[in-house]
């Protein structure tokens, strides 16, 4: 009998690279084979933890007195459909008696460890387990992964990490959302790290509501080449007689200052920064950047982009060098001066190396990627010139004028050394203007032709932006943890996105441009949260202990003991915050029962959402099928859709004519996703 290794992936597109490499060419119904091989594939998560009322019936009506809800033991259930079909394929190969041992390829991290090992067991899977560890798609980088397969027994520890975090969340996740919706009779979402990214949030905002702007005054002398500038003045009446002084009075050249300033080369990226210059520079949201990267990742045109290391390994120094000349190339830039050696530190990379192109895109299609995944491809190249490039070394002239015992002065920056500098954006390489200042000497007299009062005020902090509020996760708690802890911040590189996406979707967050702004909402959660609930440093320091469960160093029951006695603290403290009601809106409408779980269907701003934690049913208001048809979903068109199903609509517009007509809108969910289509309705003469 001919024996296979079976290989699972993570998605389907990745399965086709892999079978493709290792000769695995033949397609069959949800797998390849070839080679000794059979490669199939899981659709991200085919299972997940129960919902509290597959526990028990009960669970379905919320009461305080129920909680905490502890499983014991904990279940995993299929996910509907196609899921539960791609598992059934997985499973039946896994029974085959010609399949000598399984293979995991899903993606080399928490998740796609927790991914793997669940649809293993969900199996009833007891053959031997191989890991397939690889930072990067590029067949070379397949090939060498193969020929050094880890026992899956090394990678027990990621497991038991992924299953705490998982289990964690539940606990805090559905527990406590039952606890203050039932407290405050509205539906609110708590979570183990969404709240405390919630409170920076509500925070920031009301530093800015409740800030109050100092109006100062500055005098400006211009003598029609040099301006300069006084310190800021408080009492206007105070720079208006300075003003006229200056006009009077000699001012007089006192010295010049120079600094010197030296800027080292920024690291190279790991998914956090490479967000945050994504948010930056391009306005992507950090699920975008991720989803792009994921995509490079997959065409072999970058390395795995959920890494938390900024550095190579000691032994990619060669990689680095064969990489300078081809994004050189990529950009347009001239080869050469770099070194390889200051992106590689082998004791900064655990798990994965920082994110860098691959040699793939000397002879990828650069114009056929979509525009968001040639940015980030761009973003990528140019740090890693940058990364190996000089240090930016300039040097900053401020000269010192007085006007009796008043100061005034003007800087002028040159760079000596531009350096790293060249890869970056153009704003970033900008010089100040050279005003020729070396011309004076002490006791110079300058000559002021225009004297004016220039009006200002102290302005707040601005609001946070994707990219300040990914630096405030990354720091969070920094400052209360040992400094040889490994990991600080809220959440990690590979979860921070959905936190901040999760926030929106609640509506308890509002993108403004690249601003994020709390919502009613929101800011009222906020207000009623305990401060264990909003803190930062506890949720670093459990980020720090799940890192600990990683390397074997804390028992997954010891983790899960302290999540549960937080939780029992939490419930057994509730008492809601009295007049809570002026702190929130008015509560949501209830439209109707969810098709899904049966929970309640709530209107918010954005459309109509099932308030069960973990069902993500939603009628959209914004909808991409019904907005060009002119088709409006208001309250009662969600009413009556979740009752019967079916609205019937007049003045839809034909896509094809142009036209108004009138039909039957018909509402479909499987499970998993919703869709609409349009019946029309039946002519008089077939109802006769």
């Amino acid at each position: 009998m001919t024996m296979f290794k079976l290989v699972i992936a993570e998605k389907p597109s990745v399965a086709l690279n892999i079978a493709a490499v290792i000769g695995a060419k033949k397609k069959q119904d949800g797998y390849y084979e070839g080679n000794g091989y059979l490669v199939s594939w899981c659709i991200g998560h085919l299972a997940e933890l129960w919902l509290p009322d597959r526990y028990d019936e009960k669970y379905q009506k919320w009461n305080k007195e129920d909680l905490p809800i502890l499983p014991h033991p904990w279940r995993y259930g299929l996910l509907p459909k196609e899921k539960r079909k791609q598992f059934e394929r997985l499973k039946a190969l896994m029974q085959r008696k010609d399949v000598s041992e399984v293979i995991n390829a899903c993606d080399a991290g928490r998740e796609g460890e927790r991914i793997f090992r669940t649809v293993y067991k969900l199996a009833g899977c007891k053959k031997p387990m191989l890991r397939l560890w690889i930072s990067s798609m590029e067949d070379q980088a397949i090939l060498e992964g193969f020929r050094h397969l880890k026992p899956g027994k090394e990678y027990d520890g990621l497991y038991a990490a992924a299953e705490c975090r998982a289990k964690a969340d539940w606990l805090i996740g559905m527990n406590l959302s039952r606890l203050f919706t039932v407290g405050y009779d509205r539906s609110l979402r708590v979570g183990r790290v969404v709240s405390p990214t919630l409170a920076f949030l509500t925070d920031r905002q009301q530093e800015i509501d409740g800030f109050v702007p100092e109006p100062f005054c500055t005098v400006e002398l211009f003598d029609g080449s040099i301006r300069l500038k006084s310190e800021k003045i408080k009492d206007k009446a105070e720079a208006e007689a300075l003003c006229d002084r200056c006009l009077d009075q000699p001012v007089v050249f006192e010295e010049t200052k120079t600094e010197e300033k030296t800027e080292h080369a920024p690291l190279l990226y790991d998914l956090t920064a490479l967000q945050r210059d994504a948010n930056k520079h391009c306005g992507f949201t950090a699920q975008q950047t991720l989803d792009y990267a994921q995509a490079l990742y997959e065409k072999k045109l970058c390395t795995y982009p959920r890494t938390d290391a900024r550095c190579l390994t000691d032994d990619m120094a060669e990689t680095a060098e064969t990489l300078f000349p081809i994004c050189a190339a990529f950009l347009n830039e001239t080869a050469g001066g770099f070194d390889s050696h200051k992106l590689c530190n082998s004791k900064k990379v655990s798990d994965h190396y920082a994110m860098i192109p691959t040699v793939n895109i000397k002879g990828c299609d650069f114009d056929s990627l979509p525009s968001g995944e040639q940015k980030i491809l761009t973003l990528l190249a140019k740090r890693l010139l940058a990364a190996a490039s000089e240090d930016c070394i300039s040097e900053t002239e401020t000269a010192v004028f007085t006007c009796g015992d008043d100061v005034f002065t003007v800087r002028q920056t040159r760079i000596k050394q531009l350096g790293w500098k060249a890869f970056e954006t153009e704003e970033e390489k900008e010089q100040a203007e050279v005003m020729g200042l070396s011309g004076f000497k002490p006791g110079d007299l300058y000559h002021a032709e225009i004297s004016t009062v220039k009006e200002g005020k102290t302005k707040p902090k601005s609001a946070y932006t994707e990219d300040t509020l990914l630096a405030a996760m990354e720091n969070a708690g920094a400052a209360d943890l040992p400094e040889d802890a490994e990991r600080s911040g809220i959440g990690t590189p590979a979860t921070r996105a959905e936190i901040i996406e999760k926030l929106v979707r609640c509506d308890y967050v509002k993108r403004e441009g690249k601003k994020l702004i709390p919502q009613p909402i929101g800011t009222g959660l906020a207000c009623v949260l305990p401060e264990a609930l909003r803190s930062a440093a506890l949720t670093a320091e459990w980020e720090t202990k799940l890192k600990l469960v990683e390397h074997g160093k804390l028992s997954t029951g010891a983790f899960l003991d302290g999540i549960t006695a937080f939780l029992r603290s939490q419930i057994e403290g509730f008492a809601p915050v009295e007049n809570a009601d002026a702190l929130f809106p008015p509560r949501y409408v209830t439209v109707g029962v969810c098709p899904r779980c049966g929970g309640r269907v709530n209107e918010s701003t954005m459309g109509y959402f099932c308030e069960t934690e973990g069902c993500r049913f939603a009628l959209w208001k914004d909808n991409r099928y019904l907005t060009p048809r002119n088709i409006q979903l208001n309250t009662a068109a969600a009413e009556t859709l979740l009752r019967d199903g079916k609205l019937p609509v007049q003045e839809i517009l034909s896509l094809k004519t142009g036209k108004p007509y009138s039909g039957i809108l018909v509402l479909e969910d499987d499970g998993e996703k919703t869709q609409y289509r349009i019946e029309l309705p039946p002519r008089e003469e077939d109802c006769r």
